[in-house]
């Protein structure tokens, strides 16, 4: 399996996944134009992507499917309360409901449930050839009930949306400070790192740190809690990498 996030943050999201059948994306909330330059770059044609799964329907996730599923006739992925907003927003002719897992070519896709204020959102653990890796964005919080499916998986995509003190101290009204950090909105670094550490096992080699905010976070700061609350727990990985909001990671290989 290989994986590149190809952008991350919140004016923009969309990671690129690969096996030896299928090649897919989560997300394009970029626009259309930047997610075909970004695969260009890794060396895949746009019109070669078998399918797009969509995490929930803010702005920052789908800004980019329409255009991209008009030039390229590419197939949805979607729960069925997904697929009830985005009707409503543009035509959608390919398209696959999603309510249960799912096989997409060689690829074994099990849905989850995230807590986002939105009508409906979801997580993904994507399994080939008896690796796995999980995709986690958008949550206050994760259900103690998927707990036990995330453990030890390969490579996890996780969000490392804000710290907390610089999300108190700036400029974000009260309201909207209270929602980023209440079971609706966002993982802090602490979050992030905490759940890292839950899950993680000795299969994991790789961690993706990903949807940092721009205003309440940096690259230092979410790397300096992971890197600490891995110290303090004597914990290890081989490769942490930060996603990054117009620069995609390098091609991961798991």
């Amino acid at each position: 399996m290989k994986v590149c996030v190809l952008a991350s943050g919140s004016k923009g999201n969309c990671t690129y996944i690969e096996t030896k059948k299928a090649k897919f994306l989560i997300d394009i909330g970029t626009t259309s134009l930047y997610a075909e330059r970004k695969l260009k770059e890794i060396g895949v044609d746009p019109k070669d992507i078998d399918g797009i799964l969509i995490t929930h329907t803010h702005t920052d996730h789908i800004s980019g499917i329409r255009v991209f599923i008009k030039k390229y006739k590419t197939k949805l992925y979607l729960t069925s309360g997904i697929y009830k907003e985005l009707m409503t927003m543009f035509p959608i002719l390919e398209y696959q409901i999603i309510n249960d897992d799912f096989i997409l070519n060689d690829v074994h896709v099990e849905i989850f449930k995230t807590s986002h204020d939105a009508a409906d959102s979801n997580g993904y653990i994507i399994s080939c050839d008896k690796v796995s890796a999980v995709y986690i964005t958008d949550t206050g919080y994760i259900n103690i009930k998927n707990h036990n499916k995330l453990k030890n998986k390969e490579l996890y995509i996780i969000e490392s949306n804000h710290d907390v003190e610089m999300l108190m101290n700036g400029s974000y009204p009260y309201n909207v400070k209270q929602r980023i950090l209440g079971d609706v909105g966002h993982l802090s670094n602490k979050d992030c790192s905490n759940y890292i550490i839950k899950f993680m096992g000795e299969k994991t080699k790789n961690i993706v740190l990903i949807h940092l905010s721009e205003e309440n976070n940096t690259p230092e700061k979410a790397l300096e809690m992971l890197d600490n609350t891995l110290l303090k727990q004597n914990k290890k990985v081989e490769h942490i990498y930060i996603a990054k909001q117009s620069e995609r990671t390098d091609l991961i290989e798991v």
